[in-house]
């Protein structure tokens, strides 16, 4: 116990990974500075004014989210790995590819859908007649709809992960034992689920509770939007840090307790054990299999792809693709280079340093670098924003400001990408490399980083991907003029442009395209 506790000595590695922690770190600690500046009555009245119903507003809709990712993503999972058919490859690449479409897309496109002028809303009134009202999206039920299309794919790469290496031995036992299909679903195979469906559903509502584009453009009152309610529209630091600190204890609260209950639900299955074997699919099953995926594909993709493809086109048409959307399209890509490219170089030393170590000073390490991961984008801009107006000031309104938040914002990704990669660098091997009298850097450049590429490469592909459609950070921190694809689909869905803000939206789902690649590799691997 005590070893675990001593302090490493001084070196590179350890200031590196000492310096990222504490940038890291910076958000988290200027909002405690500024709520902390609230005195009890400013306290008071935001209880009193604000808390009970954005607390009310926010967790409705992550409740809502959570049972509707639970039930689109476990059902396609169990169909598509429990039953052999024709285009179970296509359908799980159906099932993966609404994570190429940004929250705040979905949003702007069913609200366009469901205009009695779009396609869903001359859809209803010619079954249901023109004096019935359309469907409303500017409510919670709305949003959660938004929300669970949008996530349920994380739920849905989990669990069907999970169900290629369970056991079927336990299931033949419980039918032998005289239980029906169904309660064997229910009694055995559900509860074995549990820690991957847990996994899923704590990314799914870290997910909304950190959501900006998809509520602000539904005007669903959450604390992310209100937080930025308060940074752009009052300009009030003390407020928005008093949110902002109640949105982080919140998913503090949450990861916490979702830890608890998954590591008190421990499952373990025998290396010899008989492993899932898919079943063909009748043709009553087949016809049930894609038309229920067929009808999470259209909603989920297939509606909003050809929303994007249609007005793309006719923007392209009125010659309204110029040269101001390739600035912006370059904007993106510059923005996004450059914070993948920082990211993944910050993310080494404290990947290599826990690696090596692995006590209790290397794995606090870890998590204040994970910082980003449970700090919504607005919160990050409002700390970065506060340490740069006050420590800082040359550099407000800068590139570097900007790249100063979405560096904080996706480390957690970078760390998580390479954390995985280091463990299979051995020791000996840098040993070896200074025995034959290699300095740090030449082992660092000649060893490391060439056994280390493949999590280098997914690092900076993860970020990238993040940082493209990166919305409240970029709206609020971008230096003037600077425009991004997210900022003028929020522009243009703001004044109706549809031919305007559907170019931008398909550039976006086909930026996102490489992030399927390394998730298709890595659920493959896994099925094998």
């Amino acid at each position: 116990m005590s070893s675990s506790l001593t302090v490493p000595r001084v070196s590179t590695r350890s200031v590196l990974s000492t310096l990222v922690v504490l940038l890291a770190s910076v958000p988290l600690i200027y909002v405690f500075i500024h709520s902390g500046q609230l005195s009890l009555s400013q306290w008071s009245n935001l209880w009193s004014a604000r808390l009970p119903g954005l607390l009310f507003n926010t967790l409705s809709l992550a409740i809502l989210v959570a049972v509707g990712s639970f039930v689109l993503g476990v059902s396609s999972a169990w169909l598509i790995t429990r039953r052999e058919f024709i285009g179970r490859r296509l359908a799980t690449w159906l099932m993966i590819l609404p994570l190429t479409i940004p929250t705040y897309v979905f949003a702007h496109i069913y609200t366009s859908l469901t205009e009695r002028e779009g396609w869903l809303g001359l859809l209803w009134a010619g079954i249901f007649g023109e004096d019935v009202p359309n469907p409303e999206l500017y409510n919670v039920f709305g949003a959660a709809f938004v929300l669970s299309i949008a996530g349920f794919s994380y739920v849905f790469l989990l669990v069907s992960d999970a169900l290629t290496r369970s056991r079927v031995d336990i299931e033949e036992a419980a039918r032998l034992h005289g239980l029906t299909p169904r309660q064997v679903f229910w009694k055995v195979s559900l509860p074995m689920l549990r820690p991957a469906i847990a996994a899923g559903l704590a990314l799914v509502v870290l997910h909304v509770l950190s959501d900006f584009g998809a509520v602000s453009m539904l005007r669903y009152q959450t604390f992310t939007l209100s937080i930025y309610l308060q940074m752009s529209g009052r300009f009030d630091l003390q407020a928005a840090a008093g949110l902002s600190l109640v949105l982080v204890a919140l998913s503090l609260t949450f990861l916490i307790l979702e830890r608890f209950f998954r590591d008190r639900q421990r499952y373990y299955s025998a290396a010899q054990a008989q492993r899932t074997k898919r079943r063909a699919a009748t043709k009553v099953e087949l016809t049930f299999i894609w038309g229920w995926l067929g009808l999470i594909t259209t909603f989920a993709f297939a509606l909003p792809v050809a929303w994007m493809l249609v007005w793309t086109w006719e923007a392209w048409q009125q010659s309204l693709i110029s040269e101001e959307f390739w600035g912006y399209v370059q904007n993106s890509l510059i923005i996004s280079v450059a914070a993948a490219t920082l990211a993944t170089v910050a993310a080494l030393p404290v990947a290599l340093f826990h690696a090596r170590l692995r006590n209790k000073i290397s794995q606090g390490y870890l998590h204040m670098a994970s910082i980003g991961f449970v700090l919504p984008g607005p919160v990050i801009a409002l700390g970065i924003l506060s340490f740069v107006l006050s420590m800082l000031p040359w550099i407000y309104g800068t590139m570097f400001v900007l790249l100063l938040a979405m560096l904080i914002r996706f480390l957690p990704l970078a760390v998580q990408a390479q954390e995985a990669s280091v463990q299979q660098l051995s020791p000996s091997l840098e040993e070896a490399g200074r025995s034959l009298g290699a300095t740090p850097w030449e082992n660092l450049r000649r060893i490391v980083i060439p056994v280390l590429r493949t999590g280098l490469v997914s690092a900076w592909v993860l970020v990238f991907i993040d940082t493209l459609k990166e919305l409240p950070a970029t709206l609020l921190l971008r230096p003037t003029g600077f425009d991004t694809l997210p900022v003028r689909i929020w522009v243009e869905a703001s004044e109706e442009m549809l031919e305007l803000a559907a170019p931008s939206a398909l550039m976006l789902m086909l930026g996102t395209l490489p992030v399927l690649w390394f998730l298709m590799r890595q659920h493959d691997a896994a099925t094998k």
